[in-house]
């Protein structure tokens, strides 16, 4: 061969060597983008929240929704193709709600809304009628001797912070959790709070709160922020305060529920698996829609369009897992981590959606240090829905708490969550609530994450293990 020859084969040769990486690049980024289009012009999620609230409703832990919940993401799975469906037994607590009334005795009668907080015990048939101490929050009762709060009903009125990323809730939410345990240790008989949310309807808003276990126990409940602003007034009136108050709350033991578990099995690399997580409890008020039935839409739909837009299927495992009992004491998170905890290592990235059905605004990551480029690959796919990186380590929410510390790469997709509080844990968290475009876009991102980590040539790395957060 000829040096002139020689010269043009190498060239040709290298013409094609450089565009094949291109021509690649080109192919996936086609493949995102017909995904993203399908996602956002489909109505699919819609469509599984719609059936999830419709046919089902609540599914509060140990409930008999929590069993059609159960079978109808069963059912639902498999009509949707997913090659491999399971149920995994998971014991939950049983608590009932009962009847909860309440008023305001004196100096100015007036009867008022309130919910028990979840895990409240009851009051006796009488009911209990005190004086109410009003305080900011446990910090502040904290620094009150105990006899000013002896023999009282203990409220508590701190108020929530409208933000979008739910910072305000975290601020505000220990008077639900903490706010009975502490009070009854200083001699309260009960405990009644401001709502945890940001809006001015006259729907108190539930959530757990938490006793330790085999000390005294006094009920807890909260009031809808227009009461709460009522007792407040009457407080300010500088007269004493009586409130009434009866809970119909109680334990009723354990029950079964399950972790329904589906996924697309990976071509190349089955033993990888990308999960995505969300709950499929909820309490017993609404019908769930915004928390977590977007959610559980979210992350179906988006495995499924993952696995459907990667050719020849995905390389590595896509698993989707809806939890038992996330409300009420993380009761399948738990479970999931302790049947899978030798498989850890085998998940390469996962991502929980329980934030509603606002728009995802901005994406966190938290890979090992040697994978710190990936999170730009992400960036670049994620780019197109106008979701930009934003600063700081991803944490998962609540059902990836016990995955995190055994060095489970996470993603947050960070949504709006603006209006998610005016709705959350109350009657009012219902389908109307949810907004098709919002839904979607949500849809989409998580499509992307989950494509891209089942496809992309290396896999994310495992971090070092560390203390599991309480």
């Amino acid at each position: 061969m000829s040096s002139k020859t020689s010269r043009g084969g190498w060239a040709c040769w290298m013409a094609i060597a450089l565009s094949a990486p291109l021509a690649a690049a080109d192919a996936e980024a086609d493949v995102v983008s017909r995904m993203q289009r399908e996602a956002l012009a489909g109505n699919a999620a819609y469509r599984l929240v719609e059936s999830l609230t419709t046919e089902v409703g609540p599914r509060f832990a140990g409930s008999a929704g929590d069993r059609a919940a159960a079978a109808w993401a069963e059912g639902k799975l498999r009509a949707l193709g997913f090659p491999k469906v399971w149920i995994e037994p998971v014991t939950v607590p049983r608590w009932v709600r009962g009847e909860a009334r309440g008023e305001i005795v004196s100096p100015f009668p007036q009867r008022v809304e309130l919910l028990a907080l979840g895990g409240s015990v009851g009051t006796a048939e009488e009911g209990i009628e005190a004086e109410v101490l009003g305080v900011e929050n446990v910090a502040a009762m904290a620094r009150l001797g105990d006899e000013a709060i002896a023999g009282r009903i203990v409220f508590f009125t701190e108020r929530m912070r409208r933000t979008d990323d739910g910072s305000g809730y975290g601020d505000a939410v220990g008077i639900r959790s903490r706010g009975a345990d502490e009070a009854v240790k200083r001699g309260a008989v009960a405990v009644l709070i401001r709502s945890v949310g940001t809006d001015s309807n006259r729907l108190p808003h539930t959530g757990a709160t938490r006793y330790t276990e085999g000390a005294p126990r006094i009920p807890a409940a909260a009031l809808s922020v227009p009461d709460a602003e009522l007792l407040e007034r009457e407080l300010a009136s500088g007269q004493p305060v009586r409130f009434r108050l009866f809970l119909g709350s109680r334990s009723e033991g354990e029950a079964e529920s399950a972790n329904v578990v589906a996924e697309f099995p990976g071509r190349e690399r089955p033993g990888e698996i990308v999960l995505l997580v969300a709950h499929l409890d909820s309490w017993d008020v609404g019908t769930g829609a915004q928390d977590d039935g977007a959610g559980v839409a979210v992350v179906v739909e988006a495995a499924r369009l993952a696995a459907r837009h990667s050719p020849g299927g995905p390389r590595r495992t896509i698993r989707v897992v809806l939890t038992a009992n996330e409300e009420f004491g993380l009761s399948g998170a738990r479970a999931y981590a302790a049947a899978h905890a030798e498989e850890a290592p085998s998940h390469v990235v996962a991502v929980e959606a329980d934030f509603g059905a606002g728009r995802v605004l901005t994406f966190r990551t938290r890979f090992a240090r040697e994978d710190a480029a990936a999170a730009d690959e992400l960036a670049v796919r994620l780019a197109p829905l106008g979701i930009p990186s934003a600063a700081g380590d991803a944490r998962g929410g609540a059902d990836l708490s016990r995955l995190r510390p055994l060095g489970v790469p996470i993603v947050d997709l960070s949504q709006d969550g603006s209006l998610y509080f005016d709705i959350h844990h109350t009657d009012n968290d219902t389908m109307d609530k949810i907004d098709p475009a919002n839904l979607h876009q949500v849809t989409a991102a998580f499509a992307t994450l989950a494509e891209w980590a089942a496809n992309r040539s290396e896999r994310l790395r495992s971090l070092p293990p560390e203390p599991a957060t309480p």
